[in-house]
């Protein structure tokens, strides 16, 4: 594995969160008249240009903690940390975070026993707040070989704030496709065989077929078919997750497909870290600008951490 590829996907992942941090709860078709094409300053945060949010400071709480090996409770110590203290926030303090990851990391700071037990398992608790954090996992998993094994060890890193199916089952998806377009393939050839890995998958559980064929137009269709007005900037995770994978599967840059996430409108910066997330990984870090490089905040601190990460890949 690529050292570069894990920077380029922290970095992507930030970058695309912070492109959507200006504007995030703005319509679609305000950002039709006035479209992102950059870093923008102020705005629904009031928060200078290249901030990240929540989504990018959880993701690297996660990385952070793995740099120590696989440990729940390390990775929901973290998260506190950054609840509390502003740990891995774009400025040390915390501007913004989900009423369900609010929730579980209560529960875990009443009870720091089983971080992997405090997430929601309402149907109602399937906003994007787990999705928005599983990026390292793509990495961390790379040479498991056992499918049932990253399930699970997506299940419980989810689980720590999101623990109903269609929250793990979202990010299994991104992982399980992060981990093909790590191997080399080609989006497209990738797109298809997670389709089939996934099902195959799906075959060997007794998951709920209801939940399960709420993901068919990713795994039974073609996403990058949809239509626009059917592709969602919601904070629902099936939302989240079939945007990022219709923007990455439509646009041929790095930069095309965070400014379409961005620009779907909504929950803005979530959309633009998963589908940045990828597009990092997928296209490199030559393909991202360096103009938002070097404005995005705590520059210098992801990219040691994707070093430090890396060293500490199993």
């Amino acid at each position: 594995m690529e050292k570069e590829k894990i920077k380029a996907a922290f970095l992507g992942h930030a970058i695309g969160d912070a492109l959507g941090v200006p504007v995030e709860f703005y319509n679609r078709s305000d950002l039709k008249l006035n479209p992102v094409t950059g870093f923008r300053a102020f705005g629904s945060w009031n928060q200078p240009a290249g901030t990240f949010s929540d989504d990018s400071s959880m993701m690297f709480c996660t990385a952070e903690a793995l740099c120590g090996g696989l440990s729940y409770n390390a990775m929901a110590q973290n998260f506190v940390k950054w609840y509390k203290h502003g740990y891995w926030g774009a400025h040390d303090k915390l501007f913004d975070i989900g009423g369900t990851t609010r929730k579980a990391l209560n529960a875990f700071i009443a009870d720091p026993e089983k971080a992997e037990l405090c997430g929601e398992m309402m149907e109602s608790s399937n906003g994007n707040g787990s999705l928005m954090r599983i990026l390292p996992l793509i990495f961390y998993l790379y040479k498991e070989k056992d499918t049932h094994r990253r399930y699970t060890v997506v299940k419980n890193v989810s689980s720590i704030t999101h623990m109903h199916l269609r929250s793990v089952l979202g990010c299994f998806i991104f992982v399980e496709y992060g981990i093909l377009l790590l191997q080399g393939h080609d989006k497209f050839k990738a797109y298809t065989l997670l389709q089939a890995k996934i099902l195959d998958f799906i075959k060997t559980t007794n998951f709920n077929e209801t939940e399960v064929a709420l993901f068919d137009r990713i795994l039974k269709g073609n996403i990058a078919d949809a239509d626009e007005s059917r592709i969602f900037g919601s904070g629902y995770v099936l939302h989240t997750l079939e945007a990022s994978l219709w923007c990455l599967l439509t646009t041929d840059t790095y930069l095309a497909a965070a400014l379409k996430a961005v620009n779907l409108g909504a929950d803005t910066d979530t959309t633009g870290a998963v589908t940045g997330g990828l597009a990092g990984l997928y296209y490199g870090m030559e393909a991202i600008p360096l103009d938002l490089t070097i404005k995005l905040a705590k520059m210098v601190e992801i990219e040691r951490l994707s070093e430090r990460f890396y060293e500490a890949l199993p």
